[in-house]
């Protein structure tokens, strides 16, 4: 049964400008993370990974132009949910929102995994479950007083993380520029020379291979899209969310492209002869080791902690916001999920819910937690570059010029191919559980629509 706001109902404040937005995006997707995650993707890649991140940067940057024609169609929070339901069909939002849980749940448990991984490289004798439990509660916390709090929180975590990314490249850059790789002197005859485009392109090259690599990477850069989550705190959103997403994708990309392309001249063989049993569980304090020594490890391993939680806490915020659209829609509980703290103005409850999530993150592994979200993530972003395609082309038929066949046709079409050949690539384990939980969301939504006779409930936007 729809329902109408009222005046009196608790709202989420406009507090956001394009800043701060930018900030709770690079904190979310967390630049860092390229540390933890190279290992993986170089064995997956056979040792590409900068090429692997140009892939997924192109498709990321199409998708977030799909995200800002589709944000100033509908500009509340929701995300993919909320754009498939509104252009395509209301019980098809609800599977794109249902299976998006994949990835904004899970993107907080993938923080804490990291930041218990530094912690027990530093204090091995430690009971994880004290780190699990205390941090949980940290990113819990911070989260409950709301989304501007989040980003001041933020802000000097994501400067001092670029700082110490671009500490590292120098270092890198200086031990190959002595002539220095990680398997010790330089062979003249050996491919992977500075300035060299092997870390992108050489003879034993596989397409699919970077695609698989690339495939992967999607969860490097899944804060661009949470951000419109932020649509109903942002100042004018219609021209702030779109631009902010699409700078923090662009950011995070050069980010990304520029250290791995060192890193992967400085590891230019196979990562499990570098990393071992650690290529799937976060490579970061084995890549540090290498480069910067004991003591710069110490150092970045403690500073890493504080960032992964900045990102955790920039996901907290994501998922807690998507569950509010979700259950102030009615598909799920609105009592539960769809209420605003009439004092803190948050999603009191859904925050709480997502920190609960989180702690199970002491059960399982990163690689496994990552490939999940990939999935969720893909699922999202295929809908949202079908979703332009919809509301612009199908239903309201404003293609008018050249400029409205590229913003409205070709960007989103290209979009979609980008995301459908990474969709190729999805481990066989991770479909299965994603189709798995995409079933139970059938389930529910036939539940929830009396065997689907009854519509899908959905939220009045008047006074949103």
């Amino acid at each position: 049964m729809n329902t109408s706001p009222t005046p009196n109902v608790a709202r989420l404040q406009r507090n956001l400008g394009l800043w701060h937005v930018i900030i709770i995006g690079l904190a979310y997707i967390q630049p860092m993370t390229l540390l933890d995650t190279f290992g993986q993707v170089s064995q997956e890649s056979f040792g590409h990974v900068p090429m692997s991140y140009f892939f997924a940067l192109i498709a990321i940057l199409l998708t977030s132009l799909s995200y800002g024609h589709m944000i100033r169609a509908y500009p509340s929070s929701g995300s993919a949910y909320t754009y498939t339901q509104k252009s395509i069909n209301p019980s098809m939002g609800f599977m794109v929102g249902w299976s998006s849980w994949l990835d904004y749940l899970l993107s907080p448990m993938v923080n804490i995994i990291l930041a218990v991984l530094y912690l027990e490289a530093l204090f091995p004798s430690v009971n994880h479950w004290v780190w699990v439990i205390g941090l949980t509660a940290l990113m819990t916390g911070v989260n409950l007083f709301g989304s501007k709090v989040v980003a001041y929180f933020n802000s000097w975590i994501v400067f001092i993380q670029i700082a110490i990314i671009a500490i590292f490249v120098f270092m890198t850059f200086q031990h190959l520029q002595g002539g220095v790789n990680a398997d010790g002197t330089i062979d003249p005859t050996n491919a992977y020379q500075l300035w060299s485009l092997t870390p992108f392109w050489n003879d034993t090259t596989s397409i699919t291979a970077v695609i698989t690599g690339a495939t992967i990477l999607c969860f490097s850069f899944t804060g661009f899209d949470s951000l419109s989550s932020l649509a109903e705190e942002t100042k004018d959103v219609k021209n702030t969310l779109p631009k902010a997403m699409f700078l923090t994708s662009l950011i995070a990309g050069i980010i990304f492209i520029v250290s791995t392309y060192f890193m992967q001249l400085y590891f230019p063989n196979e990562a499990v002869g570098y990393f071992k049993e650690a290529v799937e569980e976060g490579t970061q304090p084995s890549i540090l080791l290498a480069v910067g020594g004991a003591v710069f490890q110490g150092w970045v391993l403690g500073f890493a902690i504080v960032t992964v939680m900045a990102s955790g806490i920039s996901a907290h915020a994501g998922v807690s916001r998507l569950m509010y659209v979700m259950g102030r829609d009615g598909v799920i509980s609105n009592k539960i999920f769809g209420q605003i703290h009439p004092k803190l103005r948050t999603p009191v409850n859904n925050i709480l819910i997502a920190g609960a999530v989180a702690l199970t993150a002491g059960f399982i592994n990163l690689d496994t937690v990552v490939n999940l979200i990939s999935f969720g993530a893909l699922t999202a972003f295929s809908f949202v570059n079908i979703s332009v395609l919809f509301h612009y082309v199908f239903r309201n038929k404003l293609v008018k010029n050249g400029k409205d066949v590229f913003n409205y046709i070709i960007v989103p079409v290209l979009g979609f191919i980008s995301v459908f050949l990474m969709w190729l690539e999805v481990d066989g384990l991770t479909l299965k559980v994603g189709l798995f939980w995409a079933a139970l969301g059938f389930i529910w939504l036939g539940i929830k629509t009396r065997g689907f006779k009854a519509p899908v409930p959905q939220y009045k936007e008047e006074d949103v």
